[in-house]
């Protein structure tokens, strides 16, 4: 399948843990699928190692499939026409944005064990440090930062949960 591509972004000249890492795309509508996102998303981490930057730590790198895959999926399911996704590895933070042309604000549900869906949202909040719904004249933008801590030996940690 050929995903239409509106845009891309380029990365930083340089190498190096402060050098950022690009990568954007939009699909028309009907064109988008999860899986082709989480693919994006490999791609930019597959070019960090070569770019002089620490490897993104595995436990992370699921955690931003899981965003990745849940905001596009919110956006296929929930919103009418095209949408796009813009990725960010800065130093220290990745940086998921997802936009689509709904300009309904996105609701977390409670929990219902019950209930097969209706999760992601929640899931999204749970595993980022930061989660930022802005809404737009033509359409909604959903971004979640995820910060990539490193430890004394300037090795990237995976990143400690609190018990619940």
């Amino acid at each position: 399948m050929i995903i239409p591509l509106r845009n891309q972004a380029a990365d930083e000249q340089g190498a190096g843990e402060h050098v950022t890492l690009r990568s954007s795309v939009a699909w028309d509508s009907g064109a988008a699928r999860a899986a082709d996102a989480r693919r994006i998303l490999r791609a930019l981490f597959a070019r960090a190692a070569p770019s002089g930057r620490s490897p993104v730590p595995a436990a992370q790198a699921l955690d931003a499939q899981l965003v990745v895959s849940e905001l596009i999926t919110n956006a296929i399911l929930h919103a009418p026409g095209p949408c796009g996704l813009n990725l960010h590895l800065s130093a220290g933070t990745l940086t998921i944005t997802v936009w689509d042309t709904s300009l309904e604000q996105p609701k977390v549900k409670e929990t219902d064990p019950r209930c097969a869906g209706g999760h992601g949202l929640r899931l999204v909040h749970t595993v980022s440090d930061r989660v930022i719904v802005a809404l737009g004249i033509a359409r909604k933008q959903i971004t979640a930062q995820l910060h990539l801590t490193a430890n004394d030996n300037g090795m990237l940690n995976e990143r400690q949960t609190a018990p619940a």
